[in-house]
Protein backbone atom coordinates (compact mmCIF):
# COMPACT_ATOMS: atom_id res chain seq x y z
CA UNK A 1 0.00 0.00 0.00
CA UNK A 2 1.33 3.60 -0.98
CA UNK A 3 2.22 5.61 2.30
CA UNK A 4 -0.02 8.10 1.23
CA UNK A 5 -2.87 5.73 1.41
CA UNK A 6 -1.71 4.23 4.59
CA UNK A 7 -0.84 7.40 6.04
CA UNK A 8 -4.57 8.47 5.31
CA UNK A 9 -6.18 5.27 6.81
CA UNK A 10 -3.86 5.36 10.00
CA UNK A 11 -5.50 8.61 10.77
CA UNK A 12 -9.33 7.85 9.98
CA UNK A 13 -8.88 4.85 12.56
CA UNK A 14 -7.76 7.45 15.05
CA UNK A 15 -11.45 9.85 13.95
CA UNK A 16 -13.91 10.60 17.00
CA UNK A 17 -17.19 11.42 15.55
CA UNK A 18 -20.43 13.12 17.87
CA UNK A 19 -23.49 13.36 17.29
CA UNK A 20 -24.72 17.25 18.28
CA UNK A 21 -27.62 18.41 19.30
CA UNK A 22 -29.49 19.42 15.97
CA UNK A 23 -28.68 15.74 14.91
CA UNK A 24 -25.66 16.70 12.86
CA UNK A 25 -22.59 15.04 13.36
CA UNK A 26 -18.91 16.51 13.75
CA UNK A 27 -15.36 14.98 13.70
CA UNK A 28 -12.15 15.10 14.09
CA UNK A 29 -8.51 13.74 14.62
CA UNK A 30 -7.33 15.00 17.98
CA UNK A 31 -3.65 13.97 16.87
CA UNK A 32 -3.71 16.31 13.99
CA UNK A 33 -4.55 19.70 14.71
CA UNK A 34 -7.12 21.66 12.78
CA UNK A 35 -8.38 18.18 10.66
CA UNK A 36 -12.13 18.17 12.33
CA UNK A 37 -15.40 18.63 9.84
CA UNK A 38 -18.82 18.91 9.96
CA UNK A 39 -22.08 16.50 7.95
CA UNK A 40 -25.64 16.32 8.19
CA UNK A 41 -25.31 12.56 8.37
CA UNK A 42 -22.58 10.42 10.34
CA UNK A 43 -21.66 9.16 6.33
CA UNK A 44 -21.23 12.88 5.12
CA UNK A 45 -19.39 14.03 8.48
CA UNK A 46 -16.89 10.91 7.50
CA UNK A 47 -16.33 11.56 4.18
CA UNK A 48 -15.79 15.29 5.12
CA UNK A 49 -13.63 14.42 7.33
CA UNK A 50 -11.49 12.68 4.32
CA UNK A 51 -10.86 15.64 2.11
CA UNK A 52 -10.13 17.69 4.78
CA UNK A 53 -7.26 15.52 6.05
CA UNK A 54 -6.49 14.90 2.19
CA UNK A 55 -6.34 18.67 2.00
CA UNK A 56 -4.23 19.22 5.05
CA UNK A 57 -1.92 16.59 4.27
CA UNK A 58 -1.27 18.15 0.79
CA UNK A 59 -0.88 22.07 2.17
CA UNK A 60 1.04 20.34 4.85
CA UNK A 61 3.55 18.75 2.86
CA UNK A 62 3.46 21.65 0.26
CA UNK A 63 4.81 24.38 3.10
CA UNK A 64 7.05 22.25 4.60
CA UNK A 65 5.29 21.62 8.04
CA UNK A 66 6.20 18.28 10.00
CA UNK A 67 3.31 16.04 9.89
CA UNK A 68 3.20 13.60 12.94
CA UNK A 69 4.22 10.06 12.64
CA UNK A 70 1.40 7.99 11.99
CA UNK A 71 1.44 4.13 12.45
CA UNK A 72 5.23 4.07 11.71
CA UNK A 73 4.33 6.23 8.78
CA UNK A 74 6.51 9.32 8.28
CA UNK A 75 5.51 11.81 5.02
CA UNK A 76 7.92 14.07 6.03
CA UNK A 77 10.86 14.70 3.57
CA UNK A 78 14.10 13.12 4.08
CA UNK A 79 17.45 14.61 2.79
CA UNK A 80 17.32 13.06 -0.67
CA UNK A 81 13.54 15.10 -1.02
CA UNK A 82 11.61 11.57 -1.05
CA UNK A 83 9.24 11.14 1.25
CA UNK A 84 10.34 8.59 4.34
CA UNK A 85 8.84 5.21 4.94
CA UNK A 86 8.19 2.99 7.60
Amino acid sequence: MFSLTAYIEAALALAHYDKLEDGTFAGEIPKLPGVAAFGKTLRDCEQELRSTLEDWILVGLRLGHKLPKLAGIDLNQNANGRMASH
